[in-house]
């Protein structure tokens, strides 16, 4: 019954999160003077070294900005990583690139799951 109701959940979450995206801008309606963005992560299940899977996500002007990525644990509730405040600083700070580490802050029943991402973001040559 348990795993009927996390299901059920997971579902509504993943639904709740494409809405969310669906209603996100463009990236030129939030920051005009990026060309791409392109983030590199890599997964891990608790405190492992071995990375469980390697992920780049690439986005242009007119993706959607949304940059929040699902966490991979199957029984995670609520959980993902949101790396729109990392986005953010680098762009008000004009950084190129940056990288830094999260845990999921979902709920699960195995422990919980974390990132090292690398962010790399090209800015239009006209706003140098």
């Amino acid at each position: 019954m348990e795993e009927y109701i996390n299901s059920k959940l997971k579902n509504s979450e993943r639904a709740d999160r494409k809405q969310q995206k669906a209603n996100s801008v463009p990236i030129t309606a939030l920051y005009p003077n990026i060309a791409s963005v392109t983030i590199d992560m890599n997964y891990y299940a608790g405190n492992s070294a071995q990375a469980i899977m390697q992920r780049t996500v690439n986005f242009f002007p007119n993706s959607n900005a949304y940059f929040r990525m699902e966490c991979m644990n199957h029984d995670c509730i609520d959980g993902g990583f949101n790396l729109e405040p990392a986005v953010a600083k680098m762009v008000k700070a004009r950084l190129k690139s940056d990288k830094g580490e999260m845990v999921c802050s979902g709920k699960d029943f195995r422990g919980h799951a974390r990132i090292n991402y690398k962010i790399s973001i090209k800015y239009n040559k006209t706003s140098s």
